[in-house]
Protein backbone atom coordinates (compact mmCIF):
# COMPACT_ATOMS: atom_id res chain seq x y z
CA UNK A 1 0.00 0.00 0.00
CA UNK A 2 1.45 3.36 -1.01
CA UNK A 3 1.55 5.63 2.05
CA UNK A 4 3.63 8.41 0.44
CA UNK A 5 2.09 11.83 0.66
CA UNK A 6 1.13 13.53 -2.65
CA UNK A 7 3.44 16.44 -1.91
CA UNK A 8 6.38 16.43 0.47
CA UNK A 9 7.76 19.77 1.47
CA UNK A 10 11.17 18.24 2.18
CA UNK A 11 11.43 16.64 -1.27
CA UNK A 12 10.21 19.85 -2.89
CA UNK A 13 12.76 21.85 -0.90
CA UNK A 14 15.56 19.48 -1.94
CA UNK A 15 14.71 19.87 -5.64
CA UNK A 16 14.63 23.67 -5.36
CA UNK A 17 18.01 23.72 -3.59
CA UNK A 18 19.46 21.42 -6.26
CA UNK A 19 18.33 23.75 -9.05
CA UNK A 20 19.85 26.77 -7.31
CA UNK A 21 23.13 24.89 -6.86
CA UNK A 22 23.19 23.96 -10.56
CA UNK A 23 22.41 27.55 -11.49
CA UNK A 24 25.29 28.76 -9.31
CA UNK A 25 27.69 26.28 -10.88
CA UNK A 26 26.64 27.17 -14.44
CA UNK A 27 28.01 30.69 -14.35
CA UNK A 28 27.59 31.26 -18.08
CA UNK A 29 23.85 30.58 -17.98
CA UNK A 30 23.47 32.75 -14.89
CA UNK A 31 25.42 35.49 -16.66
CA UNK A 32 23.06 35.26 -19.64
CA UNK A 33 20.05 35.58 -17.34
CA UNK A 34 21.42 38.86 -16.05
CA UNK A 35 23.37 40.03 -19.09
CA UNK A 36 20.82 39.70 -21.90
CA UNK A 37 18.06 41.78 -20.23
CA UNK A 38 20.68 44.35 -19.24
CA UNK A 39 22.03 44.59 -22.80
CA UNK A 40 18.52 44.86 -24.26
CA UNK A 41 17.64 47.60 -21.78
CA UNK A 42 20.86 49.46 -22.56
CA UNK A 43 20.53 49.17 -26.34
CA UNK A 44 16.84 49.95 -26.66
CA UNK A 45 16.97 52.64 -24.00
CA UNK A 46 20.05 54.54 -25.14
CA UNK A 47 21.46 53.24 -28.44
CA UNK A 48 18.35 52.94 -30.61
CA UNK A 49 17.13 56.15 -32.22
CA UNK A 50 14.63 56.30 -35.05
CA UNK A 51 15.21 60.01 -35.65
CA UNK A 52 18.96 60.37 -36.30
CA UNK A 53 20.54 63.79 -35.95
CA UNK A 54 23.94 65.28 -36.82
CA UNK A 55 24.10 63.41 -40.13
CA UNK A 56 27.44 63.96 -41.89
CA UNK A 57 27.01 66.44 -44.71
CA UNK A 58 29.33 67.79 -47.37
CA UNK A 59 28.90 71.16 -49.04
CA UNK A 60 29.80 72.22 -52.56
CA UNK A 61 30.01 75.99 -52.15
CA UNK A 62 30.35 77.87 -55.41
CA UNK A 63 29.02 81.17 -54.05
CA UNK A 64 30.32 82.93 -50.93
CA UNK A 65 27.47 85.39 -50.50
CA UNK A 66 25.83 85.94 -47.13
CA UNK A 67 22.64 84.28 -48.38
CA UNK A 68 24.33 80.96 -49.06
CA UNK A 69 26.00 81.15 -45.65
CA UNK A 70 22.64 81.82 -43.98
CA UNK A 71 21.16 78.74 -45.58
CA UNK A 72 24.02 76.55 -44.36
CA UNK A 73 23.75 77.96 -40.84
CA UNK A 74 20.03 77.22 -40.79
CA UNK A 75 20.64 73.63 -41.85
CA UNK A 76 23.30 73.19 -39.18
CA UNK A 77 21.10 74.72 -36.46
CA UNK A 78 18.39 72.16 -37.22
CA UNK A 79 20.73 69.48 -35.77
CA UNK A 80 19.89 67.17 -38.68
CA UNK A 81 22.92 68.23 -40.73
CA UNK A 82 26.52 68.33 -39.56
CA UNK A 83 28.95 69.73 -42.11
CA UNK A 84 32.06 67.57 -42.01
CA UNK A 85 33.79 68.52 -45.25
CA UNK A 86 33.76 70.83 -48.24
CA UNK A 87 34.05 69.31 -51.69
CA UNK A 88 35.21 71.24 -54.73
CA UNK A 89 33.78 69.22 -57.63
CA UNK A 90 30.68 67.20 -58.38
CA UNK A 91 32.77 64.05 -58.88
CA UNK A 92 34.24 64.45 -55.41
CA UNK A 93 30.75 64.80 -53.99
CA UNK A 94 29.62 61.71 -55.91
CA UNK A 95 32.53 59.68 -54.51
CA UNK A 96 31.80 60.80 -50.93
CA UNK A 97 28.18 59.65 -51.23
CA UNK A 98 29.15 56.35 -52.86
CA UNK A 99 31.65 55.48 -50.12
CA UNK A 100 29.18 56.43 -47.42
CA UNK A 101 31.47 59.12 -46.01
CA UNK A 102 28.56 61.56 -45.95
CA UNK A 103 24.79 61.23 -45.88
CA UNK A 104 24.05 64.50 -47.70
CA UNK A 105 25.69 66.87 -50.17
CA UNK A 106 24.41 70.47 -50.29
CA UNK A 107 25.27 72.45 -53.43
CA UNK A 108 25.19 76.27 -53.46
CA UNK A 109 25.55 77.21 -57.16
CA UNK A 110 27.50 80.06 -58.69
CA UNK A 111 25.92 83.53 -58.61
CA UNK A 112 23.44 82.31 -56.02
CA UNK A 113 23.29 85.64 -54.16
CA UNK A 114 23.02 87.73 -57.33
CA UNK A 115 20.24 85.59 -58.81
CA UNK A 116 18.37 85.63 -55.50
CA UNK A 117 18.38 89.44 -55.37
CA UNK A 118 17.12 89.55 -58.95
CA UNK A 119 14.14 87.38 -57.95
CA UNK A 120 15.16 84.44 -60.14
CA UNK A 121 14.65 81.87 -57.34
CA UNK A 122 18.03 80.13 -57.66
CA UNK A 123 18.07 76.40 -57.02
CA UNK A 124 19.63 74.73 -53.98
CA UNK A 125 20.50 71.07 -54.63
CA UNK A 126 20.45 68.62 -51.71
CA UNK A 127 21.57 65.09 -52.58
CA UNK A 128 20.84 62.36 -50.04
CA UNK A 129 22.15 58.83 -49.69
CA UNK A 130 18.71 57.20 -49.46
CA UNK A 131 19.83 53.56 -49.34
CA UNK A 132 18.37 53.60 -45.82
CA UNK A 133 15.15 55.67 -46.06
CA UNK A 134 14.66 55.79 -42.28
CA UNK A 135 18.03 57.48 -41.82
CA UNK A 136 17.25 60.41 -44.11
CA UNK A 137 13.44 60.66 -44.08
CA UNK A 138 13.00 63.18 -41.26
CA UNK A 139 15.93 65.30 -42.38
CA UNK A 140 14.55 65.54 -45.93
CA UNK A 141 11.07 66.34 -44.60
CA UNK A 142 12.45 69.30 -42.65
CA UNK A 143 14.27 70.87 -45.60
CA UNK A 144 11.39 72.84 -47.11
CA UNK A 145 10.60 74.60 -43.83
CA UNK A 146 14.26 75.23 -43.07
CA UNK A 147 15.03 76.75 -46.45
CA UNK A 148 11.94 78.96 -46.41
CA UNK A 149 12.70 80.40 -42.95
CA UNK A 150 16.49 80.59 -43.31
CA UNK A 151 16.53 83.91 -45.17
CA UNK A 152 13.86 85.77 -43.20
CA UNK A 153 16.40 87.91 -41.38
CA UNK A 154 18.26 88.75 -44.58
CA UNK A 155 15.22 89.54 -46.69
CA UNK A 156 13.78 92.54 -44.86
CA UNK A 157 12.82 96.04 -45.92
CA UNK A 158 13.00 96.48 -49.70
CA UNK A 159 13.88 92.79 -50.10
CA UNK A 160 10.88 91.48 -48.14
CA UNK A 161 8.89 90.87 -51.30
CA UNK A 162 11.35 88.10 -52.27
CA UNK A 163 10.19 85.94 -49.34
CA UNK A 164 6.57 86.01 -50.49
CA UNK A 165 4.82 83.35 -52.54
CA UNK A 166 6.79 80.17 -53.08
CA UNK A 167 9.83 81.59 -51.34
CA UNK A 168 13.13 83.03 -52.54
CA UNK A 169 14.83 79.68 -53.22
CA UNK A 170 13.93 76.68 -55.36
CA UNK A 171 14.75 73.57 -53.33
CA UNK A 172 15.68 70.45 -55.27
CA UNK A 173 16.12 67.20 -53.34
CA UNK A 174 17.64 64.16 -55.05
CA UNK A 175 17.23 60.95 -53.04
CA UNK A 176 20.06 58.96 -54.55
CA UNK A 177 20.19 55.17 -54.99
CA UNK A 178 16.63 54.65 -53.70
CA UNK A 179 14.58 57.63 -54.91
CA UNK A 180 11.22 56.03 -54.12
CA UNK A 181 12.25 55.16 -50.56
CA UNK A 182 11.39 51.46 -50.94
CA UNK A 183 12.31 49.75 -47.68
CA UNK A 184 12.85 46.35 -49.34
CA UNK A 185 15.84 47.73 -51.21
CA UNK A 186 17.50 48.32 -47.85
CA UNK A 187 16.19 45.36 -45.84
CA UNK A 188 16.51 42.46 -48.28
CA UNK A 189 20.26 42.91 -49.02
CA UNK A 190 20.78 43.36 -45.28
CA UNK A 191 19.00 40.07 -44.59
CA UNK A 192 21.84 38.30 -46.36
CA UNK A 193 24.24 39.38 -43.65
CA UNK A 194 21.78 38.71 -40.82
CA UNK A 195 20.98 35.18 -42.00
CA UNK A 196 24.65 34.34 -42.51
CA UNK A 197 25.56 35.69 -39.08
CA UNK A 198 22.89 33.66 -37.33
CA UNK A 199 23.34 30.36 -39.15
CA UNK A 200 27.11 30.30 -39.59
CA UNK A 201 27.89 31.13 -35.95
CA UNK A 202 25.26 28.67 -34.74
CA UNK A 203 26.41 25.78 -36.95
CA UNK A 204 30.06 25.94 -35.99
CA UNK A 205 29.28 26.97 -32.41
CA UNK A 206 28.06 23.43 -31.85
CA UNK A 207 30.97 21.74 -33.61
CA UNK A 208 33.45 21.02 -30.80
CA UNK A 209 30.84 20.80 -28.04
CA UNK A 210 28.90 18.19 -30.02
CA UNK A 211 32.04 16.10 -30.35
CA UNK A 212 32.59 16.36 -26.61
CA UNK A 213 29.02 15.46 -25.66
CA UNK A 214 28.86 12.50 -28.05
CA UNK A 215 32.13 11.10 -26.73
CA UNK A 216 33.90 11.34 -30.10
CA UNK A 217 36.30 14.01 -28.89
CA UNK A 218 38.83 11.35 -27.86
CA UNK A 219 39.06 10.05 -31.43
CA UNK A 220 39.49 13.58 -32.76
CA UNK A 221 42.21 14.39 -30.23
CA UNK A 222 44.08 11.15 -30.91
CA UNK A 223 44.43 11.95 -34.60
CA UNK A 224 47.80 13.35 -35.78
CA UNK A 225 46.31 16.72 -36.69
CA UNK A 226 47.16 20.23 -35.67
CA UNK A 227 44.59 22.56 -34.12
CA UNK A 228 44.44 24.80 -37.19
CA UNK A 229 43.84 21.77 -39.42
CA UNK A 230 40.91 20.59 -37.29
CA UNK A 231 39.31 24.01 -37.11
CA UNK A 232 39.68 24.71 -40.82
CA UNK A 233 38.32 21.23 -41.56
CA UNK A 234 35.19 22.09 -39.64
CA UNK A 235 34.88 25.53 -41.24
CA UNK A 236 35.34 24.80 -44.95
CA UNK A 237 32.33 22.45 -45.50
CA UNK A 238 30.04 25.08 -44.04
CA UNK A 239 31.27 27.65 -46.55
CA UNK A 240 29.24 25.84 -49.20
CA UNK A 241 26.17 26.03 -46.95
CA UNK A 242 26.73 29.78 -46.68
CA UNK A 243 26.96 30.15 -50.45
CA UNK A 244 23.67 28.28 -50.88
CA UNK A 245 22.04 30.84 -48.58
CA UNK A 246 23.65 33.72 -50.48
CA UNK A 247 22.38 32.33 -53.77
CA UNK A 248 18.84 31.92 -52.45
CA UNK A 249 18.72 35.46 -51.03
CA UNK A 250 20.14 37.07 -54.17
CA UNK A 251 17.67 35.16 -56.34
CA UNK A 252 14.73 36.16 -54.14
CA UNK A 253 15.95 39.76 -54.02
CA UNK A 254 15.96 39.97 -57.81
CA UNK A 255 12.90 37.94 -58.76
CA UNK A 256 10.54 38.56 -55.83
CA UNK A 257 11.50 41.94 -54.38
CA UNK A 258 12.98 43.43 -57.60
CA UNK A 259 15.99 44.87 -55.81
CA UNK A 260 18.20 46.69 -58.34
CA UNK A 261 21.58 45.03 -58.71
CA UNK A 262 23.76 47.71 -60.21
CA UNK A 263 27.13 46.41 -59.05
CA UNK A 264 29.11 43.24 -59.59
CA UNK A 265 27.65 39.95 -58.33
CA UNK A 266 31.09 38.23 -58.39
CA UNK A 267 32.33 40.98 -56.07
CA UNK A 268 29.43 40.23 -53.71
CA UNK A 269 30.35 36.54 -53.74
CA UNK A 270 33.98 37.33 -52.95
CA UNK A 271 33.05 39.56 -50.04
CA UNK A 272 30.56 36.95 -48.83
CA UNK A 273 33.39 34.41 -48.64
CA UNK A 274 35.35 36.57 -46.22
CA UNK A 275 32.23 37.33 -44.20
CA UNK A 276 31.24 33.65 -43.99
CA UNK A 277 34.72 32.70 -42.79
CA UNK A 278 34.63 35.43 -40.15
CA UNK A 279 31.33 34.14 -38.72
CA UNK A 280 32.39 30.52 -38.90
CA UNK A 281 35.57 31.43 -37.03
CA UNK A 282 33.44 33.18 -34.40
CA UNK A 283 31.32 30.05 -33.99
CA UNK A 284 34.37 27.80 -33.72
CA UNK A 285 35.82 30.06 -31.03
CA UNK A 286 32.55 29.87 -29.07
CA UNK A 287 32.67 26.11 -29.50
CA UNK A 288 36.11 25.92 -27.88
CA UNK A 289 34.99 28.13 -24.99
CA UNK A 290 31.66 26.41 -24.22
CA UNK A 291 31.40 23.25 -22.13
CA UNK A 292 28.22 22.02 -23.78
CA UNK A 293 25.89 22.80 -26.67
CA UNK A 294 23.57 24.87 -24.49
CA UNK A 295 26.39 27.24 -23.58
CA UNK A 296 27.42 27.42 -27.24
CA UNK A 297 23.88 28.44 -28.19
CA UNK A 298 23.83 31.05 -25.43
CA UNK A 299 27.10 32.54 -26.67
CA UNK A 300 25.71 32.60 -30.21
CA UNK A 301 22.66 34.57 -29.10
CA UNK A 302 24.86 36.88 -27.04
CA UNK A 303 26.80 37.72 -30.22
CA UNK A 304 23.81 37.84 -32.55
CA UNK A 305 21.75 40.31 -30.50
CA UNK A 306 24.26 43.21 -30.62
CA UNK A 307 25.04 42.39 -34.24
CA UNK A 308 21.47 42.83 -35.42
CA UNK A 309 20.83 45.92 -33.26
CA UNK A 310 24.11 47.83 -33.67
CA UNK A 311 25.00 47.08 -37.28
CA UNK A 312 22.50 49.43 -38.90
CA UNK A 313 20.18 46.66 -40.07
CA UNK A 314 17.16 47.48 -37.90
CA UNK A 315 17.92 51.08 -36.93
CA UNK A 316 19.96 53.87 -38.56
CA UNK A 317 23.61 53.43 -37.63
CA UNK A 318 24.30 57.16 -37.45
CA UNK A 319 21.36 57.64 -35.12
CA UNK A 320 23.14 55.75 -32.35
CA UNK A 321 25.37 57.44 -29.76
CA UNK A 322 29.11 57.40 -30.32
CA UNK A 323 29.82 54.58 -27.87
CA UNK A 324 27.28 52.33 -29.61
CA UNK A 325 28.78 53.16 -33.01
CA UNK A 326 32.22 52.17 -31.69
CA UNK A 327 30.85 48.76 -30.71
CA UNK A 328 29.10 48.44 -34.04
CA UNK A 329 32.32 49.16 -35.94
CA UNK A 330 33.86 46.02 -34.39
CA UNK A 331 31.08 43.76 -35.67
CA UNK A 332 31.61 42.25 -39.15
CA UNK A 333 27.91 42.55 -39.97
CA UNK A 334 28.16 46.36 -39.89
CA UNK A 335 30.77 46.42 -42.65
CA UNK A 336 29.12 43.65 -44.67
CA UNK A 337 25.85 45.58 -44.78
CA UNK A 338 27.64 48.66 -46.07
CA UNK A 339 29.36 46.61 -48.75
CA UNK A 340 26.28 44.73 -49.95
CA UNK A 341 24.06 47.81 -50.07
CA UNK A 342 26.83 49.82 -51.69
CA UNK A 343 27.48 47.26 -54.43
CA UNK A 344 23.86 46.43 -55.21
CA UNK A 345 22.31 49.89 -54.91
CA UNK A 346 25.20 52.23 -55.69
CA UNK A 347 27.31 50.14 -58.03
CA UNK A 348 30.41 50.38 -55.82
CA UNK A 349 33.57 48.64 -56.98
CA UNK A 350 36.70 47.28 -55.36
CA UNK A 351 38.04 50.73 -54.45
CA UNK A 352 35.02 51.46 -52.25
CA UNK A 353 34.64 47.90 -50.94
CA UNK A 354 38.20 47.45 -49.70
CA UNK A 355 37.72 50.13 -47.04
CA UNK A 356 35.18 47.88 -45.29
CA UNK A 357 36.49 44.47 -46.35
CA UNK A 358 39.81 44.70 -44.56
CA UNK A 359 38.01 45.20 -41.25
CA UNK A 360 36.05 41.96 -41.75
CA UNK A 361 39.30 40.18 -42.63
CA UNK A 362 41.00 41.51 -39.50
CA UNK A 363 38.10 40.32 -37.36
CA UNK A 364 38.29 36.83 -38.92
CA UNK A 365 42.06 36.55 -38.35
CA UNK A 366 41.86 37.63 -34.70
CA UNK A 367 38.91 35.39 -33.86
CA UNK A 368 40.42 32.38 -35.61
CA UNK A 369 43.70 32.91 -33.75
CA UNK A 370 41.80 32.90 -30.45
CA UNK A 371 40.03 29.69 -31.47
CA UNK A 372 43.28 27.97 -32.35
CA UNK A 373 44.80 29.00 -29.04
CA UNK A 374 41.79 27.75 -27.10
CA UNK A 375 41.65 24.43 -28.88
CA UNK A 376 42.92 21.61 -26.67
CA UNK A 377 44.90 18.65 -27.91
CA UNK A 378 44.19 16.56 -24.82
CA UNK A 379 41.09 15.99 -22.71
CA UNK A 380 42.90 17.09 -19.56
CA UNK A 381 43.77 20.55 -20.89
Amino acid sequence: MNTRTPLSFERFRAIVIKEFVQMRRDRLTFGMIIGIPFIQLLLFGFAINGDPKHLPTAVLLADNSQYGTSLLVALKNSNYFEFVREVRTESEAEAALARGDVQFVVTIPENFGRNLLRGDRPAILVEADATDPTATGNAIASLQTLIKSALQRDLTGPLAYLAEGEGPVNLRVHARYNPEGISQYNIVPGLMGVVLTMTMVMITGLAITRERERGTMENLLSMPTRPLEVLLGKIIPNIFVGYIQVGLILTAARLIFHVPMIGSIPLILLVALVFIIANLAMGITFSTLAKNQLQAMQMTFFFFLPSILLSGFMFPFRGMPEWAQCIGEVLPLTHFLRIVRGVLLKGNGCAEVILQLWQIMLFAIIVLAVGVKRYRKTLDE
